[in-house]
Formats: structure tokens, sequence, C-alpha cells
């Protein structure tokens, strides 16, 4: 893997509930994150959001810069994380040690079930404010309850820029 790629492994989406509303039931959908260690030494965190509307939306565009100053915030669904963390985006801090020599981090983010949806995943440097070092992006047709076929997600395009990725919960 190139330094300046990050690669997101296979993602297991075990999803159940109705519609993007945070009130409705949810389902863990599993990610796991590998990056080599010349970039993961620059990468503070990962922050995840999924928008509704997916398929009219163009993953190339949203890629460009940060997600905040693209979309309106209704249009990010409202996602919970494993310890009960809520937000339209949540944030985890890149565990270095793990990725060390090209190893994972895993994820667990509950998102509701639905259709259209797009999901992106900014990675954000240290310091403060935050600051955007590029993201992935993958289209979601369907969400079911149960299992879901898995997703192997988009390799993180780096497109660093002076705007600050941070979503507020």
């Amino acid at each position: 893997m190139s330094p300046s790629s990050l690669k997101l492994l296979p993602l297991a989406a075990l999803l159940c509930g109705c519609g993007p509303e945070s009130s409705g039931p949810t389902g863990r959908f599993g990610l796991d994150v590998v990056m080599s260690s010349a970039v993961a030494n620059e990468v503070h965190a990962l922050q995840v959001t999924v928008l509704t509307r997916g398929s009219s939306r163009s993953c190339t565009e949203l890629q460009r810069t940060c997600l905040n100053s693209q979309v309106k915030r209704e249009d990010m669904v409202a996602l919970q994380d494993a310890r009960g963390n809520e937000g339209r985006a949540l944030r985890f801090t890149v565990d270095l040690a793990a990725m060390q020599n090209g190893g994972s981090q895993s994820l667990d983010v509950d998102v509701p079930v639905g259709r259209d949806y797009a999901l992106v995943i900014e990675a954000m440097a240290v310091g403060s404010p935050s600051r955007f070092l590029g993201s992935s992006c993958n289209y979601l047709k369907v969400v079911n309850s149960g299992d879901n076929a898995p997703l192997v997600a988009a390799p993180l395009v780096l497109t660093e820029q002076s705007c600050d990725p941070s979503i507020a919960p």
C-alpha cells in the first residue's frame, strides 16, 4: 500500500430498523480500517458520516474538501457508536499502535436501515482546529435489517485542505 493512501477493508453490515430517524431501531455497521504507517502518523481521527439521497451526490465532489461545507446538517443521518455516543458524524481516534506495519482498527457504527445513502469517512490531522487530510466515499443503495452483503470501501483520497472537518453532534 502506498504511503499516500488509506484503505478500508470490507465493511460487514449487520443492520436492523427503519428510516433515517434516530428514534427508530438501528443495527451495527462494522468498519475495518487499514492504513500505511506513514499516513497513520498524520491522521489523528476518522470521522464517519452517512448522507441521505446518496445517488444524487458525486463522491468525487464530496471528497474534494470538508463535508460540512458541502451538505446540510439535515442530510446527515443520526448515528451511534458502540459506546452509545450519538451524532450526525462519529469521530474515532486512530490507534497508532494498532496501525503500525499495516495493522487495522475496527470501528462500529449503528446506522438506521434505509435506502440511497452515501458513506463518507474523513481523515483528520492532529491540531486545533482539526485539519482535513482526505476522505473515502461509497454509495449504499440499500441497508436492510439483518445481515447485509459486505462492502469494500473505496480508498481514501488524500486532498489536504485548510478547512476544519469537525461536525458537531
